[in-house]
C-alpha cells in the first residue's frame, strides 16, 4: 500500500469493524476525495447524500464484493468531512482488498483515532465528547457505558462550560477594578467578589468529586486483599468472584504471588489483588511474596484486611499488633477496611481492627455478610455509582480540575488575606487556562497525540 507524510488534509480510510469474521464489515473513508474514490469504487451512478445504495465493489473489471454504500457530505457528518461507508461481508480478505483499492486511488490509511480527532478539529464534538468515543467503546460495565454516553452527550462538557463562564465573568469584574484603583475596595465588595469566589470554588470541588467517580467506574477500582497467612483471602476472593481461582488449604502462606480478579459490583468493575500472607517468615520465596504485597499496597485504592477472627481472643486488635509499623502504615495509607472471618467458628461477637474505618464481619466459605462487605467497598470510596449525574472522565481531566482548584483556592487566599486583587486576577487567568484544557481550548499537538492514539483504528 501506498504510504505517505500524514496529514490533516488527506482523504483517510479504514476498517470501523472489529478485526475478525462477520457477518458485515464496514469501511470508512473521510476526506475532500471520499466521493470520487467512492464512484471509482462502486457501479452505482448516482450517490445520493444519507440515501443506502446496493452496489457490487470492483478493481477494474473484476468484483471484489457486493453490499451498501452510504454517502455523508460535510459538514453534515461526524467529521465534518465528505464520508463514504462501504458495507460488505465481513470476511477480511475481502475488506483488505477493498482497503488497498481505496489506498491506491488516493486514499490513506487512518491513523489511530483519526476520525474523532478530525470531528474535533472541526468542531463537530470537543475533547471531552472525542475521548468518551472510546471510553464508551471501551465500558466494562453498563454504569460505564452509561456514563460515557453522558459524557458523549455533553453532560461534562456543560460542567466545564458552566464554572469556565463563571471564571471568565469574575475575572472581568477583578480586573475592571484594577483599571480603576480608586474604587477597588468599594467594587470588590459591591460585587461580592469573595462570595462569587467561594461559590466557583464549591462547584470546582462538586465537579471533581463527580469526574473522580466517574474514573473509578470507567478505569475501575484496585483493592489489596491484605492479612497474615490462613486468614482466608483466597477463600474470599472465590467467593466475590464466584470461580476457584485462588488454591485454598490450611497450610499457611500458600499463595506466594499476587492474584487479579475483576468483579462487577453495583456497576462498578473492581479488581481484587489476592496478595501473599504477611507474616515474619524467612522463606526467601514467600518474602518475595510479601514484598509484591507490598508494591500492590502502593497502587492500590482500598485495602480489606483480613483476621482469622477465631485466632483473636480479644474484643478488639491494633493493625500495629498485627504487623509491623512500616506495613501496618503503608496499610493506612488508603481507605482501610478491617474484614474479621471465620466467624461461623465464633460463640463471641467478632473482633475488629481498631484503626479501620469500617469493619465487616464474614464467614468466606459460607458465603455469610459477602453482600454487606460489596456494600462496605463501595462506600468507602464515596461512590454512588447510581447516580443520573455521572459522566466518564480520565486522569487528566481531574489533574486539571485539581489545577484549577489550586488558583481559585490561592486566588481566595489573596484577596481574603491581602486584599490583592491583582493576584486574584492573575490566578483567576491560571483557573481559566487549566479547565480550558480539559475540552480542548487550549491543547498542545502532542497532548492530543497521545489522547487520539488509544483510540481504535477505524475511530
Amino acid at each position: 500500500m501506498r504510504m505517505s507524510q500524514a496529514s490533516d488534509k488527506d482523504t483517510v480510510c479504514a476498517i470501523a469493524t472489529p478485526p475478525g469474521k462477520g457477518g458485515v464489515g464496514i469501511i470508512r473513508i473521510s476526506g475532500s476525495s471520499a466521493l470520487s474514490i467512492a464512484k471509482q469504487v462502486a457501479s452505482v451512478d448516482v450517490i445520493l447524500p444519507r440515501k443506502a445504495h446496493f452496489s457490487s465493489f470492483k478493481r477494474s473489471d473484476e468484483l471484489i464484493d457486493t453490499g451498501l454504500l452510504l454517502y455523508f457530505p460535510g459538514p453534515n457528518s461526524f467529521t465534518g468531512e465528505d464520508v463514504v461507508e462501504l458495507q460488505t461481508h465481513g470476511s477480511p480478505v475481502v475488506l483488505n482488498q477493498l482497503l488497498a483499492l481505496i489506498n491506491d486511488l488516493g486514499g490513506r490509511l487512518a491513523e489511530p483515532g483519526e476520525f474523532s480527532k478530525r470531528a474535533f478539529l472541526n468542531n463537530k464534538l470537543d475533547l471531552v465528547q472525542a475521548e468518551a468515543i472510546a471510553d464508551l467503546i471501551n465500558a466494562n460495565t453498563e454504569m460505564a457505558a452509561k456514563n460515557a454516553q453522558n459524557s458523549l452527550q455533553g453532560a461534562f462538557s456543560n460542567h466545564i462550560n458552566a464554572l469556565l463562564a463563571k471564571i471568565i465573568g469574575l475575572r472581568i469584574l477583578v480586573e475592571a477594578a484594577i483599571d480603576f484603583p480608586e474604587e477597588e475596595i468599594d467594587f470588590v465588595s459591591e460585587h461580592d467578589v469573595l462570595g462569587q469566589l467561594q461559590i466557583i470554588i464549591n462547584e470546582t470541588e462538586q465537579t471533581l468529586r463527580q469526574a473522580t467517580q466517574g474514573q473509578i467506574i470507567q478505569e475501575g477500582l484496585t483493592v489489596a486483599l491484605i492479612g497474615a497467612p490462613n486468614a482466608g483471602k483466597s477463600s474470599l476472593l472465590n467467593e466475590l468472584s464466584g470461580l476457584e481461582k485462588a488454591i485454598v488449604t490450611d497450610i499457611p502462606g500458600t499463595t506466594r504471588d499476587t492474584l487479579e480478579t475483576v468483579v462487577n459490583i453495583k456497576g462498578v468493575p473492581v479488581t481484587f489483588v489476592d496478595t501473599a500472607g504477611l507474616r515474619h517468615t524467612d522463606d526467601i520465596i514467600e518474602q518475595a511474596g510479601i514484598q509484591r504485597a507490598l508494591n500492590t499496597l502502593k497502587r492500590a485504592q482500598l485495602v480489606l484486611f483480613l483476621i482469622d477472627s477465631s485466632t483473636v481472643n480479644t474484643e478488639s486488635i491494633s493493625l500495629f499488633e498485627l504487623l509491623p509499623t512500616d506495613l501496618a502504615e503503608a496499610c493506612l495509607q488508603h481507605p482501610f477496611i478491617g474484614v474479621s472471618n471465620k466467624i461461623d467458628l465464633l460463640t463471641q461477637p467478632a473482633p475488629y481492627i481498631q484503626e479501620a474505618t469500617n469493619n465487616i464481619p464474614i464467614a468466606a466459605k459460607l458465603g455469610l455478610n459477602i453482600g454487606q462487605l460489596e456494600q462496605a467497598i463501595i462506600d468507602a470510596v464515596h461512590l454512588y455509582p447510581e447516580s443520573e449525574h455521572l459522566f466518564s472522565a480520565r486522569q487528566r481531566h481531574i489533574s486539571a480540575l485539581q489545577a484549577t482548584l489550586a488558583a481559585l483556592r490561592c486566588g481566595l487566599n489573596q484577596l481574603r488575606g491581602y486584599a490583592a486583587s491583582e493576584l486574584l486576577a492573575e490566578d483567576l487567568r491560571l483557573a481559566q487556562q487549566a479547565i480550558n484544557s480539559i475540552t480542548g481550548e487550549f491543547t498542545n499537538d502532542d497532548l492530543l497525540g497521545e489522547i487520539f492514539s488509544s483510540f481504535c483504528i477505524g475511530k
